[in-house]
């Protein structure tokens, strides 16, 4: 066993990505007593952020991990949501216990920022983290990559894995530029934080036009709020990085929108974390070349319509890790093996969702109010819940052997 673990912490692994997948890797793997080494191009950890949920097994790696009671209490504690129209009356209600907690509106749901934070705190003395770099090119030998950084330093690791997401880098250096696997599902989401003059605690409103939607949803209890936008478009070519082009969009789209759209497009100029991006799926015949991996959406973006990006990014770490400990020669491919079906199956959700996410038509979504307000009866409620719940909990966790602390 000795032997064993001074193997790993003579292993050296990157990771590139410092958002959920990459911190939640390096938990993982640390605990297994490699050498880990995170680098993330943003100067800093990236605040706020849209809520992101954990369903069905992924809250078996969560317990797992220890860190369940640190999420929980981080969480937006949101527990429903009501559907307005454009005069802000009520035209139906969804609550999280009608679905188990595993619904639209998930048991635990809880910043993209906040979860960082706790990742971070939980592996920031294990592993180490460089920030304001990342990787520029990529060098395969037959035992390890030889890694190029931007700062101009160069080193070798045994594993580097791309945990980058959507845009991923390492995706185009390894295996190709991003029009080969992004595929773009027809819509477009925004987030971003305003003051909470709604009042809102615990609770969210969404409001539905014809292919577009708007929404603002209480932060736990506090003064401020997170409202997003989406919309219906063909894919539009823009520079992923220019924020200010990104509002343009979104202005351009959700012109004329009523209830509350117009004071939070008044708003978007003075938030702190204005987030933007398609909603699509990244889709590769395989996430691995030789010893340089893809991890969460990097590697399998379901899209945000499938509620489950970050699900699968943890369920993904946990067996990537102990993959890599049993076998670090082929630990890359079982982890895939693995991982596939429920990868699939979570991304056919995705797509499913898509094509219903928005209205298509003023009936369109006098219907849709009546179907979320059948929804909540038995035994709708219970049917729905089931479908989900057989997607999110479409996976056997491996049981690895305890992975011991480094010391």
């Amino acid at each position: 066993m000795r032997g064993t673990f001074q193997r790993m912490a003579d292993t050296k692994i990157l990771i590139s990505g410092a958002s959920v997948a990459g911190p939640a890797l390096a938990f993982w793997l640390t605990r297994y007593g490699f050498d880990v080494t995170v680098v993330e191009r943003a100067p800093s950890l990236r605040p706020g952020g849209q809520a992101v949920d954990l369903r069905g097994t992924a809250k078996e790696v969560l317990r797992r991990m220890g860190l369940d009671e640190r999420v929980r209490a981080a969480c937006t504690d949101t527990r429903g949501e009501t559907l307005v129209d454009r005069k802000g009356r009520t035209k139906a209600t969804i609550r999280a216990d009608d679905f188990d907690g595993d619904g639209v509106v998930a048991e635990i749901e809880i910043l993209r920022g906040d979860l960082t934070d706790v990742l971070y705190e939980s592996t920031r003395e294990k592993a180490e983290y460089v920030f304001g770099d990342r990787i520029v090119a990529l060098d395969e030998r037959a035992d390890g990559v030889d890694v190029t950084f931007a700062s101009g330093s160069r080193k070798t690791f045994d594993v580097v894995i791309g945990a980058d997401g959507l845009h991923s880098g390492v995706r185009a250096l390894a295996f190709g530029e991003e029009s080969r696997f992004v595929r773009h599902l027809g819509s477009y989401l925004a987030f971003f934080t305003v003051p909470n003059r709604l009042g809102l605690r615990n609770w969210a409103i969404g409001f539905d036009d014809v292919g577009r939607s708007a929404g603002i949803r209480g932060i736990r209890d506090g003064d401020e709020a997170m409202a997003y936008f989406g919309f219906t478009s063909e894919q539009v070519d823009y520079d992923y990085r220019d924020v200010e082009a990104q509002k343009a969009l979104v202005r351009r789209f959700v012109a004329g929108m009523e209830w509350e759209a117009p004071w939070l497009l008044e708003r978007l100029d003075e938030a702190p974390d204005f987030y933007f991006d398609s909603c699509a799926q990244v889709v590769m015949e395989s996430w691995s070349r030789g010893r340089i991996g893809l991890l969460g959406d990097a590697a399998f973006c379901p899209s945000p319509l499938s509620g489950q990006g970050t699900s699968l990014a943890f369920v993904g770490a946990y067996v990537l890790a102990g993959e890599l400990a049993a076998d670090l020669d082929g630990g890359l491919k079982r982890y895939e093996a693995i991982m596939r079906e429920f990868v699939e199956n979570t991304q056919e959700m995705g797509r499913d969702n898509a094509e219903s996410l928005f209205a298509k038509s003023r009936t369109a979504l006098r219907l849709r109010y009546l179907m979320t307000r059948v929804m909540r009866l038995m035994p709708f409620a219970a049917l729905a819940s089931r479908k989900m719940r057989d997607v999110v909990n479409g996976i056997d966790l491996p049981d690895y052997p305890a992975p011991r602390l480094r010391t």
